[in-house]
């Protein structure tokens, strides 16, 4: 994934951060992408920057997490809902038990 130029990044007080939460939210989201670090009687505390920002930039995904995303979403396993997902588990779990039942029992 190609790296996106952040724009610079601005000092704002705690007392803007908390006031204009939202407002910052969407610039850090936004196209620009900005970035924000938040202080505290004149020391940097915290960073605000966008989800994309952040996992482009920070956290990066790994080759094998690539992997099995497109693997899903080539499946379509990508759409499932959680109780979906809780049903999958949960019959994959009674077959382990009656296999190991079968193991013991045989």
């Amino acid at each position: 994934m190609p790296r996106k130029q952040a724009s610079p990044t601005k000092v704002i007080s705690a007392l803007s951060a908390r006031t204009q939460f939202g407002q910052i939210m969407r610039r850090a989201s936004g196209k620009k992408q900005e970035r924000f670090i938040v202080d505290r009687r004149g020391e940097p505390k915290v960073v605000i920057m966008g989800f994309e920002d952040f996992l482009r930039n920070i956290a990066p995904e790994s080759e094998i997490l690539a992997m099995i995303r497109s693997d899903a979403k080539k499946n379509g396993t990508d759409r499932l809902s959680m109780e979906d997902i809780d049903a999958e588990i949960a019959a994959y779990r009674k077959e382990r038990a009656l296999n190991a039942r079968r193991r013991i029992g045989a």
